[in-house]
């Protein structure tokens, strides 16, 4: 019909019929809100098996953009063959579904199929973040009733979507994980997305599947309740738990990330179960006159085992200890014994933030105790670290870090050639095959201990005291040292590839 005023309609667009634009504007939000959730809690998962490291947070970013991609590709041209409004609904609740399954299905995964936990992790990111992403392709097609408004409306759902992951980043970042365990996050938003989803079905009349996925969304939480690896406690940070010793009434180990991380006894401070933390005593108590107070900073405290050791045997110690999890410092508090420590001054911060804060030349000792099984804060790990390090010790200061490395130990080698670009003495004390001084044995590698300092380091004098603590383990300076760092190359805030060199913690390894 000539002179009609009305705009074109695209030929074969549907009617929006229940799907107004403020309904379309909360599904895109919310769907794209939804994948980055996934995307942030995934990683927290993921942490205790891969590490906190940027190769895994590559894969996992990777992995959600790729699902973002395929939604959105098949979600647009899957709308175009079929009615969108038979789409909401299962693209909901199916992403919701499978979002309150992960914990469950990653932790029993990552503890007893390993192998198959790449795959794992890959689908329960992917099919819920293709299925969410869907939904914005979906809502457009649905919306677009008139070529002279495509723009107007592509670009205002674009737009909504943008700041839906936006707010998914930042409430996730800054609120959700550190006040929700990350199990609870991902069921929650399921039975938010199978309640939208059933809302969905309501307006549109359209796919009728709630009840089961209702069914499968409490089938996830009671899964996680039983599933392997869980936690005492979720912090910021890490999967905790407070293990007591069978065989020593007072014996208390905190476990992070599934790996013993600190050995604490509740009664005697000065009992030191791990190997490494004997060694570090053993370096301190040859450096310094037994029984000196000390003025210490620890860059990391765990279960402050070794601030409660100098506190006890080298009375009025002053320790200032930096560590980045506060939940790790309320269970120092609750569960560990650590009440009013005399000596014990605890701060939730980054390691390195911590160390500008001091004034130069104010500690005696610094020790580094930031590094764990699977992963390294490798801005620890530097040059510049180490110059802040260096500026805060006075002239006979000592650093003393625990280092932990396996296989062919490159970033163990990358971090001693590190310290020798600052200090004047270095040294090394491991295991002898480990640190070169046994080349009939197989270095297995673990723990090892690094000694700097711009005063010569007594080696007669610590290679006793480890003797004296029956460690088994060696001292290595000067031409040894020097031939076991070989050709690695010093980190620096501009090239410090860490999670490339590290090789992590495995089963049979210990701490």
């Amino acid at each position: 019909m000539t002179g009609s005023s009305s705009s074109p309609v695209a030929e074969g667009t549907p009617h929006n019929d229940g799907l107004g634009p403020r309904t379309a504007a909360v599904l895109v939000f919310g769907s794209s809100a939804a994948v980055l959730v996934v995307e942030i809690v995934a990683l927290r998962l993921l942490a205790p098996y891969l590490g906190l490291t940027l190769e895994t947070s590559t894969m996992v970013i990777g992995i959600a953009l790729t699902a973002i991609a395929v939604g959105s590709w098949m979600g647009g041209r899957i709308a175009d063959q079929v009615d969108p409004r038979r789409l909401l609904g299962p693209s909901l609740g199916v992403s919701g579904a499978v979002v309150a399954l992960t914990p469950a299905v990653l932790r029993t995964t990552g503890e007893w199929a390993p192998p198959v936990l790449l795959f794992i992790a890959s689908m329960t990111i992917l099919v819920p973040g293709a299925l969410l992403s869907a939904v914005t392709p979906i809502v457009t097609k649905l919306r677009l009733t008139s070529l002279a408004e495509t723009g107007t409306v592509v670009g205002r759902l674009s737009g909504v979507g943008t700041v839906g992951a936006i707010v998914g980043t930042v409430l996730t970042g800054f609120v959700l994980v550190s006040r929700l365990p990350v199990s609870g996050i991902l069921i929650g938003l399921g039975t938010l997305l199978v309640a939208g989803s059933a809302l969905v079905q309501w307006r549109t009349r359209g796919w009728s599947g709630t009840p089961a996925l209702t069914l499968v969304v409490v089938a996830g939480g009671l899964a996680t309740t039983v599933a392997p690896g869980g936690c005492d406690t979720e912090t910021r940070y890490h999967c905790a738990r407070v293990v007591a010793d069978p065989d020593r009434d007072s014996g208390r180990t905190l476990v992070l990330d599934g790996l013993r991380h600190s050995y604490v006894d509740l009664d005697d401070p000065t009992f030191l179960e791990f190997e490494y933390v004997r060694a570090m005593a053993s370096v301190v108590d040859a450096a310094f006159p037994e029984g000196e107070p000390l003025a210490a900073h620890h860059v990391g405290g765990g279960g402050l085992t070794f601030p409660r050791y100098l506190a006890a045997t080298r009375p009025g110690t002053r320790s200032l200890v930096s560590e980045i999890d506060g939940g790790v410092v309320r269970i120092d508090h609750d569960q560990l014994g650590l009440g009013s420590a005399a000596g014990i001054d605890v701060r939730v911060e980054d390691g390195r933030l911590g160390l500008r804060r001091l004034d130069a030349g104010s500690r005696d000792l610094v020790v580094g105790d930031a590094f764990g099984g699977v992963s390294v804060p490798w801005h620890l790990t530097t040059v510049e670290a180490m110059t802040d390090v260096r500026r805060v010790l006075d002239e006979d200061g000592l650093y003393v870090a625990n280092l932990i490395d396996h296989g062919d130990l490159a970033f163990a080698r990358a971090e001693a050639a590190t310290l020798g670009e600052m200090f004047e003495h270095v040294a090394l004390v491991g295991e002898p095959a480990d640190i070169g001084l046994d080349p009939t044995a197989t270095a297995l590698g673990g723990n090892l201990v690094v000694i700097a300092s711009d005063r010569p380091v007594d080696v007669r004098a610590t290679q006793k005291a480890l003797d004296a603590r029956q460690t088994g383990w060696k001292i290595a300076t000067g031409d040894d040292l020097t031939s076991w760092i070989g050709d690695a190359r010093p980190l620096t805030d501009d090239y410090a590839p860490v999670d490339q060199l590290l090789q992590p913690y495995s089963p049979g390894n210990g701490r």
